[in-house]
């Protein structure tokens, strides 16, 4: 059956430091290739947004998906080890020729610096993708159900905190890949020509793979390893569908009723099967509420509207990293103290027990979500409705201007806008005139476009521009628009930072342009009315969080160009620091819930079953990010507020099943009831022997 147990270490068995190690490496691997994919797909193969997003997700799907595979070669075929190691093997080979894929002078065979054949590009990276998917949903269920295998009986506590550290190495290695392998596509690199270096990025996730391959097959002579007890999911297959429709033949009530549906398979099948199947589907069951719970804590995300935190200038949308590094803070604080403390209270917290906590957690973090929302969208500008728009006035020009509008006049005096954006039904917006000292009224003909802003240029009596904004919403990420108007009677090239606004005409405005936060130089180009002993480089003003502005560029009187800034949105004030909170509650919810889901799989699965119900536990994640798939768009709020207390009302209803459904779960131990049938099974042995061994009497001895 099994290899002798290894060596200890602090009371562990030595091999699962191999297995951890493995596990960490891995999961860079994985989280690092997977961090580049999307910019991959847009920047070096040319996808759109919207197939780069549909391939990454069917990518993602089929990781989740691999599992039940993997565990069905695991459990009935190879051992969970050789699945491990082969596996292990396609997934390295995965990841070496996505990296492959993305070489450019692989097909740049005029040395131009882009690849001539695209589609081979694309096929090879179709094909490490389709490997890696296999690669690393087919070992997922293996490794952590493998890690508990190696414990001896009596080792529970060991064991759960092994699942603890487990966990940690996951969200360790993700962090860090996370941080390293962006870093890694920014340097260039290339034979014929110096472009992002993808391979490099791609190449160290391969790299890590095969470390962690090389590191689990080191610690081979430590292993416990289990043989496979043949097709187990045939077996259950078959059982399942005789108990069903034997069932069906006894429906009558002439026939005694059975303790369980499954009984109803005792004429064919023994009895330790069926009792290793009841274990699994009462698990199966209780998971059915699960997927649900992880496709509300998918949908968990803020922070494109908020403010940097404190003096880190943290972006936006790295807040996410914040929840890797708190799994990786709360992991050992719950294992070390939380739990213990609770224990010496008095309270047996169970495994059912915490994963109900958790769900409670995550469902308090979207009401806090909703609250910090609340603050967020009373700092949020107020943008045009369908059938409104919205119209600010920039005088441009040298005097004051009276523009009328239904019901209200504005007057600008020069180089200033009117207070902000004024909205009107478009029913209503009759008519607009232009007007000023000595000089006849002017009406603006335009036809205004529904749900947008626009700025009305105005620079003289008789000569306006309207100017429709493009801007709907915050800009996302926390970045900045800018746009430039130019006063000049001449077109300019503008650079700003990295960016350049190509041919600006005179009198007329640019598109936004979006940049991360601090000062950027601004550099101008003209070919005459700028003086050569003009400074061209200018800076702008420094931009913070989620704001856009127009820079109207004039002359001074000397006749050199001159910045002057107008708000069009301003930056974000609400503190992004107000998301820890609700960020330590979701993870806090998160490690309660999954730390101890990983758990509780193993060990309540018959020992045949350990990698079925670990790949079961993986499905209802599967399930879940298809249910986002599905809902994706189907229904969008209005207020992202109301959103969050829907997520919040579904997560406690999701709580309260499981906590009814948990309620009625028995706890079992596998190993105590096939040490029971082993018994019985020699039992039962031995009197048969007793009986061969008596001497038959003979027909004529009688």
């Amino acid at each position: 059956m099994g290899a002798e147990s290894s060596p200890g270490c602090f009371g562990y068995p030595l091999s699962i430091f191999f297995i951890v190690v493995n596990e960490f490496c891995e999961r860079f691997s994985y989280y690092g290739m997977r961090a580049l994919l999307i910019l991959y797909f847009r920047r070096f193969i040319g996808w759109d947004d919207n197939l780069s997003t549909a391939i990454y997700h069917t990518f993602v799907a089929l990781c989740y998906l691999t599992p039940i595979l993997g565990a069905l070669i695991a459990d009935s075929w190879l051992g969970k080890f050789k699945t491990i190691v082969s596996l292990s093997i396609v997934y390295t080979i995965g990841q070496a020729v996505t990296a492959v894929s993305s070489i450019n002078d692989l097909t740049d065979y005029n040395k131009d610096g882009t690849p001539d054949n695209l589609s081979v590009h694309v096929a090879l990276s179709m094909i490490g993708l389709a490997l890696i998917a296999l690669g690393t949903g087919g070992i997922k269920p293996c490794v952590s159900a493998f890690g508990g295998d190696q414990f001896e009986e009596g080792q529970e506590k060991q064991r759960n905190r092994f699942f603890s550290i487990f966990y940690l190495a996951i969200n360790a290695g993700s962090l860090i890949s996370t941080i390293v392998t962006p870093m890694l596509r920014v340097h260039e690199c290339g034979i014929y020509s110096q472009k992002a270096c993808y391979p490099l990025a791609f190449g160290v996730p391969a790299a890590l793979m095969a470390v962690s391959l090389i590191v689990f097959v080191i610690g081979s002579g430590m292993y416990k390893k289990f043989q496979p007890q043949g097709n187990v999911m045939g077996k259950v297959v078959k059982c399942i569908g005789f108990a069903l429709k034997n069932r069906f033949r006894h429906r009558s009530k002439q026939f005694p009723k059975r303790e369980h549906w499954l009984d109803w398979a005792k004429e064919k099948y023994d009895e330790r099967l069926i009792s290793q199947i009841k274990m699994v589907t009462k698990v199966m069951f209780l998971y059915i509420p699960l997927p649900m719970f992880w496709a509300l804590f998918d949908q968990y995300s803020m922070g494109t509207t908020m403010n940097g935190v404190g003096l880190l200038e943290v972006q936006p949308d790295q807040m996410q990293t914040v929840n890797a590094i708190l799994i990786v803070v709360m992991v050992p604080i719950m294992d070390a103290v939380v739990y213990p403390l609770i224990a010496k209270c008095g309270f047996n917290f169970t495994s059912l027990k915490r994963m109900t906590v958790g769900m409670f957690l995550a469902s308090m973090a979207f009401v806090m979500a909703a609250i910090v929302q609340l603050e967020i969208d009373k700092t949020l500008p107020v943008f045009p409705k369908q059938n409104e728009v919205q119209i600010k006035v920039l005088n441009i020009g040298n005097g004051a201007m009276n523009v009328s509008f239904p019901g209200t006049v504005v007057t600008v005096s020069q180089m200033s806008q009117s207070d902000g954006f004024m909205t009107f039904d478009v029913d209503k917006l009759t008519s607009i005139n232009i007007s000023s000292t000595g000089s006849p009224v002017i009406p603006v003909t335009y036809n205004f476009e529904q749900g947008h802003r626009h700025t009305l240029l105005v620079w003289a009596p008789n000569n306006y521009r309207v100017v429709k904004d493009g801007l709907n919403q915050k800009p996302e990420k926390g970045e900045n628009g800018i746009r430039f108007i130019n006063s000049l009677n001449e077109s300019l090239n503008i650079t700003m930072g990295d960016k350049v606004y190509v041919n600006v005409t005179s009198h007329n405005a640019s598109e936004y342009q979006f940049f991360s936060l601090g000062t950027k130089n601004i550099t101008i180009s003209s070919t005459q009315q700028i003086s050569q002993n003009c400074t061209k480089v200018l800076q702008s003003s420094n931009l913070e969080f989620g704001s856009a502005y127009t820079y109207v560029i004039g002359t001074q009187s000397t006749g050199c160009p001159e910045l002057h800034m107008f708000e069009d949105i301003s930056p974000n004030t609400v503190n992004m620091a107000l998301q820890i909170p609700q960020y330590f509650l979701i993870t806090c919810g998160e490690v309660v819930f999954s730390v101890t889901g990983l758990e509780f799989s193993y060990s309540q699965a018959p020992s045949n079953m350990k990698s079925v119900l670990q790949a079961g536990w993986l499905l209802t994640v599967a399930v879940g990010n298809i249910i986002v798939l599905i809902v994706a768009g189907a229904g969008q709020f209005s207020e992202q507020w109301a959103e969050y207390i829907l997520f919040a009302a579904l997560l406690l209803v999701v709580c309260v099943i499981f906590a009814i459904m948990a309620r009625f779960y028995t706890y079992v131990n596998p190993a105590e009831i096939e040490a029971q049938f082993d018994d019985d099974e020699k039992k039962n042995l031995e009197k048969m022997n007793v009986y061969s061994t008596v001497t038959p009497v003979s027909q004529t001895q009688m």
